[in-house]
């Protein structure tokens, strides 16, 4: 059964660890420039039984820009190999509380698959609570997965644009403010400074409390007021690559906006390209 939560928690997860139905997924992701190896910590010690889903490998790799969403086929006959499939509730989790774990949580909804969630303070917060590792690979298995592309989930450059100059959908960046406003340069190389016009911003850090968990609604629409974005009006969410944008999506379905969707190539891609515009200072 689909919760109306995205989020479940370590309590869940421990009550349900041994479900046939519950498969846990590994989705630890580094920023660029971060001398960690998110596979070989998964291989030092991981959540029974979790797979590890490496987001730049289960991607469009033909794409010039990092970790785009990948064709269905690919995701299909990745996932399958890893024993995650139809019928099958997926709980998602990352290292550092809630981060690249959203990231994963939105690709398996765009695939289609609805009845998956996120682990709340991830495995930050399980290990704190002393709860059990492995670090032995789960059994080689199969699943059969279907892939149904939800289109309505992921924007375009070209519909991005669209919206700026219909005012259609609200644009909302997850980046530093720093980053944001242009003051503090980008992290990848060759990319331009500032923000979409009319974009509003929403630093992912303000997202999440001391413990690595996601606020409760009540905290996070107080947090989405004060960035001045309406959030009862159609929202697309941004940032650097589509990984904290992925985050954002996730504390709006918290507050029951479910069908956010993300600006798949963020600024990776719109920092990059001369023809779109881009504006410096504070929204």
């Amino acid at each position: 059964m689909i919760t109306k939560d995205p989020l479940v928690s370590t309590q869940w997860l421990a009550e349900h660890l041994s479900a046939p139905d519950v498969r846990v997924i590994d989705a630890t992701w580094f920023m660029p420039g971060v001398e960690r190896d998110a596979r070989a910590e998964y291989e030092q010690g991981h959540i029974p039984g979790a797979v590890f889903f490496d987001i730049d490998e289960i991607s469009d790799t033909a794409s010039d820009l990092p970790h785009m969403a990948p064709p269905p086929e690919k995701f299909s006959s990745r996932v399958r190999k890893m024993g995650l499939g139809d019928g099958y509730r997926i709980v998602v989790y990352d290292s550092h509380g809630v981060f690249s774990a959203a990231r994963v949580w939105w690709t398996f909804r765009l695939m289609g698959h609805e009845d998956v969630v996120v682990l709340d303070g991830g495995l930050r917060k399980w290990l704190a609570e002393g709860r059990p590792v492995e670090d032995l690979p789960p059994p080689p298995r199969e699943r059969h997965f279907t892939a149904r592309y939800n289109a309505d989930l992921v924007r375009t450059a070209a519909q991005v644009k669209r919206d700026l100059d219909s005012g259609k959908e609200q644009l909302l960046d997850a980046r530093p403010a720093g980053r944001f406003t242009g003051e503090v340069p980008e992290p990848r190389a060759g990319l331009r400074s500032g923000h979409m016009p009319g974009s509003y911003n929403l630093p992912a850090s303000l997202l999440t409390a001391a413990d690595g968990t996601l606020l409760p609604a009540d905290q996070l629409e107080a947090v989405f007021a004060a960035s001045g974005v309406d959030v009862t009006k159609p929202i697309v969410t941004t940032c650097g690559s589509g990984i904290t944008a992925s985050l954002l999506a996730l504390a709006l379905a918290r507050l029951g906006r479910w069908r956010t969707p993300v600006y798949d190539g963020s600024w990776a891609e719109w920092g990059s390209l001369d023809d779109m515009p881009v504006v410096t200072g504070p929204a």
